[in-house]
């Protein structure tokens, strides 16, 4: 059976608050339709023939087709392009929506355009169906940034099993939040703030954090993980997370200077922090006031709510675009033989 490959393109990420405050780059509609051009290609040339997408207002899908007719002629190949039958929201539904109708139909790996909201968006529905993150939004934790192009290939060498599965895929970390018996997850991180309503969704304002709990800390991303990176290293693949407790920066016994959004370097109290071990639920010390899940606030709470947050190790899998590349080197998955030439005789 010949594979499926489902295609994720969020047209509207990386345009919150944190853009007015910070110097981060903007991608345009025809950037993103030139990043999915690339993907195409790259999953044509490891023998994926047809790819589902999901439908959106933004134009995208205008200058994609436009862009695979314009590269025929110059012997550009592409598999069969198949938008799907579901109605456009413009919101994060629109994500979640489309990566269920991909896993029903036997998707066997989702390449995923956005940030960190829209990556938690399609594993909350992707199931056993394995992810490929190509990053735009304003602060990628999650997603890695490599050229499309080469995410394109590792997904199209896993989705043909040409690369094993032991290989080519990789376990990720989850937080589930409970709040009065709703449960929601995180990726990367779970911030409580004293902000009691959602407002502007995106959490740039430091000195309202209280409390921040993450799957990974790495000193070399952005935002909220970058906090607990720069404190305490955790990597993605090593079980538990971290959790650090806030302080206002004139009384706290350490201040960090942490790269909170793209060329914003801000104070950041820190009163302690621990490591988060899996499976062990962790309650909040803040009464009332808003969650921030991966970068957005998401949920309210107050006195009366029963909040718990929990580490969950290998919840989801993505294709580790690092090992699958490396194995087809190996094996030679992408060299092809040529005919020797006849000898010719004088």
């Amino acid at each position: 059976m010949t594979p499926i490959v489902g295609i994720i393109a969020n047209p509207v990420s990386a345009r919150d608050i944190r853009r007015v405050v910070a110097n981060a780059s903007s991608l345009q509609i025809a950037d993103r339709a030139n990043i999915l051009l690339r993907v195409l290609a790259a999953l044509a040339a490891c023998g994926v023939a047809q790819v589902l997408m999901m439908p959106e207002r933004g134009g995208i899908a205008g200058h994609v087709l436009r862009g695979i007719e314009r590269a025929r002629p110059q012997g550009g190949h592409f598999p069969a392009v198949h938008w799907l039958d579901m109605p456009v929201t413009g919101t994060a539904e629109d994500s979640r929506c489309a990566a269920r109708l991909m896993r029903n139909a036997g998707a066997a790996a989702i390449v995923v355009l956005g940030g960190d909201g829209t990556h938690r968006a399609v594993v909350s529905q992707c199931g056993g169906v394995p992810i490929a993150g190509i990053s735009t939004g304003t602060n990628n934790a999650f997603p890695e940034h490599r050229e499309p192009t080469i995410t394109g290939l590792a997904a199209g060498l896993a989705a043909t099993a040409q690369v094993p599965r032991a290989t080519a895929l990789v376990v990720n970390k989850i937080i589930e939040v409970s709040v009065g018996g709703t449960t929601d997850l995180a990726l990367v991180d779970v911030a409580f703030v004293t902000d009691g309503y959602v407002g502007a969704r995106a959490v740039w304002r430091m000195d309202t954090l209280r409390e921040l709990f993450v799957t990974f800390a790495d000193p070399e991303v952005i935002g909220l993980a970058a906090i607990a990176g720069l404190i305490e290293p955790v990597s993605r693949r090593q079980s538990g997370g971290l959790m650090v407790r806030f302080a206002p920066t004139a009384t706290a016994s350490t201040v960090l200077n942490a790269p909170i959004a793209p060329g914003v370097i801000a104070p950041v109290g820190i009163d302690d922090w621990r490591l988060m071990p899996a499976r062990v639920p962790f309650a909040p010390t803040l009464r009332s006031g808003s969650i921030a899940l991966d970068g957005e606030r998401e949920l309210s709470f107050s006195a009366r709510d029963e909040v718990s947050v929990t580490l969950r190790d290998g919840a989801f899998h993505t294709i580790d675009v690092a090992a699958t590349m490396k194995f087809a080197a190996l094996n030679g998955l992408l060299r092809h033989a040529q005919h020797a030439p006849a000898p010719s005789f004088v």
